[in-house]
Formats: C-alpha cells, sequence, structure tokens
C-alpha cells in the first residue's frame, strides 16, 4: 500500500511517500481503507519534530482519517465490512479521565502510526460510525478539532442557550466551537485580523467579530461586546500571548477552555485576575470517544457540516503541509486519499 511518513529531514522533505506492507489484522481488528484524513496545527508540530530528528522512528503521520471498512478480525462485533468509521485521536481513550497511557498511543505523533495511509488496521475500540449526513472528506475532519471543540464548550462547562462564547481565528477548532455553541442557542464572538475572514464568519452567524491587531487589548472590547459582564466560555487556542486576554474577556465565574499552543507553550500569565475572577481555566486536549459519540449525535442532530477550505489530492501532501502553515486558511484542510 502508499503511505506517507516523516523523517529527519529540512523543512517539509522529511515527508516522503512509501510503499509499505499492508498491516496484520489481530483478532480484534478492524482494516479500514481510508477515503480522506485531514491536517491539524499538532500536525506541523509533529513535522517539525521529524525534522530534528526528534521522532523515535520514521511515523506515519496525521491522526485525523475517515474510511471504509473491509475486513475485520474473528472476534470483532462493532463493525462489519462496508461500514463507514473515522478513527478516534486516542484510541485507547473510551471515557473517563486521560491518563498516560492514553497520550503514549495518541495517532500519528510518534508513539502510534497515523492515519495517512491507504490502508489502517486499528481495534475495533478505535473507530466510530461516521453520522450519515456527513460525507468521507467531512468525517475526515472530525477527530480532533470537532471534538476538542465539543470538549471545550459541553464537557469542560456547560454552554446553554443565552451564553456568549469567545474563539479565536478561523482554524478548525474556532469554526467546530461557532457552529456548535450556535446549534445549542449561544452567540459566538470571534476575533481575526482578516476582515475577509470575518466577514465569512459573521456569514457563519458569528454575533459579532474583532479585528485583534487594530484593538491589542481586545480582551476588554470583547467584554464590552458580551453585554459588559463578559463571556461565559472563551475558546482559547493561542497560548501564553493570548491568554491574559481570553481571561479579561470572560466573566465572573466563567470558563476560559485552554487549547492551544499558535504562540508557543509556556509565558507569563496574570494568575491574580483568574482568581480574582473566580474563573475555570480548563485544559483541553482533544477528547475521548465517549465524546465523540456525543458530538456525532449533536452532529447528526443539528445536520452541521464542518467547514472545509480545500481538498488536496493524495500526492499532494507537501502542499497541503505548507497551505495550513501559511494561516490562509478558513476551516478544515483535507487530503483525499482514495475514491
Amino acid at each position: 500500500m502508499k503511505a506517507w511518513e516523516l523523517h529527519a529531514g529540512a523543512g517539509l522533505d522529511g515527508l516522503r511517500q512509501v510503499e509499505r506492507p499492508a498491516p496484520v489484522l489481530p483478532p480484534h481488528g478492524v482494516r479500514v481503507r481510508v477515503r480522506a484524513v485531514s491536517l491539524n496545527y499538532r500536525d506541523l508540530l509533529v513535522q517539525q519534530r521529524g525534522a530534528r530528528g526528534e521522532l523515535p522512528r520514521a511515523i506515519v503521520p496525521l491522526s485525523d482519517g475517515a474510511g471504509e471498512v473491509v475486513e475485520v478480525g474473528p472476534a470483532v462485533t462493532r463493525f462489519k465490512p462496508g461500514a463507514r468509521v473515522v478513527a478516534s485521536f486516542f484510541p485507547g481513550w473510551l471515557d473517563g479521565v486521560i491518563g498516560d497511557e492514553h497520550h503514549a498511543y495518541a495517532l500519528g505523533g510518534g508513539g502510534t502510526d497515523g492515519m495517512f495511509a491507504e490502508e489502517v488496521v486499528l481495534h475495533e475500540e478505535a473507530f466510530l460510525a461516521i453520522p450519515d449526513h456527513l460525507d468521507y472528506d467531512e468525517a475526515a475532519t472530525l477527530p480532533c478539532a470537532a471534538v476538542t471543540a465539543w470538549h471545550a464548550l459541553f464537557e469542560a462547562t456547560t454552554t446553554r442557550p443565552g451564553h456568549t462564547v469567545l474563539v479565536q481565528g478561523t482554524g478548525g477548532v474556532s469554526l467546530f466551537a461557532l457552529q456548535l455553541a450556535q446549534a445549542a442557542g449561544a452567540r459566538v464572538i470571534l476575533t481575526s485580523s482578516s476582515a475577509q475572514k470575518r466577514s465569512r464568519a459573521e456569514g457563519l452567524g458569528a454575533f459579532a467579530t474583532l479585528d485583534y491587531r487594530a484593538v491589542p487589548e481586545w480582551g476588554a472590547a470583547v467584554h464590552k461586546l458580551a453585554g459588559g459582564h463578559g463571556v461565559d466560555v472563551a475558546i482559547e487556542v493561542g497560548g501564553p500571548a493570548t491568554l491574559d486576554q481570553s481571561v479579561a474577556a470572560t466573566r465572573y465565574g466563567g470558563t476560559v477552555s485552554l487549547i492551544g499552543v499558535l504562540t508557543g507553550f509556556a509565558g507569563p500569565v496574570n494568575t491574580y485576575a483568574i482568581l480574582h475572577k473566580g474563573l475555570r481555566v480548563a485544559g483541553i486536549y482533544v477528547g475521548s470517544r465517549r465524546m465523540f459519540e456525543s458530538l456525532n449525535l449533536a452532529l447528526s442532530a443539528g445536520k452541521i457540516r464542518p467547514v472545509i477550505d480545500r481538498v488536496f489530492a493524495f500526492g499532494e501532501a507537501r502542499e497541503a503541509y505548507a497551505h495550513l502553515a501559511s494561516g490562509a486558511h478558513f476551516g478544515k484542510v483535507v487530503i483525499r486519499v482514495g475514491d
């Protein structure tokens, strides 16, 4: 089968298309013909680790993929050939609290090969059925960004009708949060430095948008837009350089769902502002299969469709990575693996 691997090499030179033997099918294994995969910011970080020679071996990247079951092991009971399935980011995290044993086997991160191959074999518990109204391209966008947004809005806190939610930018997590929050009856305020992207977000139903470059102290501005008392939930994807602004934007007793590292992994934080307002800061790292199942129920009930920026061909992996890295995308970047 054909697959892409990450090797040591400068830039994207370490991303190489290779031929691999088809994976062995164990008793509880499910063989899936992958139809589509999607990219996340995390995949850029893994690629950079590979370029620096920090991965333990050449790996198949990407956590997000969807396809068709073509063969099942003799002990499998969850799926039959022909089923349309999507893989869970953490194959072993079924429910409960995340632990080291789940982190170690995240798809495409170094310890476990990912989805960027014509065929994958995983334990039957790693897969979920695709919502009927979604195609393979759309389903491939769900495992990381959509589950993360669901976790941030409905697991770490309880977003309700009438609440106001802050989202940053127009990447996958932010647009899924916009769609899911609106479906729950909440209002969304979105920040972006691009007038075109702000306009598109308003077209998707954003209550208000703000240019964070034109308004450096955008936390106070968002606080005012949210009726003068702050947002109920802040979807914080930026990291240390934006966290204080999210805290400023959030109401007393509100929740900051801390997700992203776009501005780095560490930095000074105004801890007084957090304790003074009695905020809950919840660390969000994707989610369990049970969360994914809840997300799929919500997507099906609301007939919510992911926002896809662009679909690349299987041979255009480097172009897809470069497009995501450019920041020009609005929504998810997908690579089609097969028809």
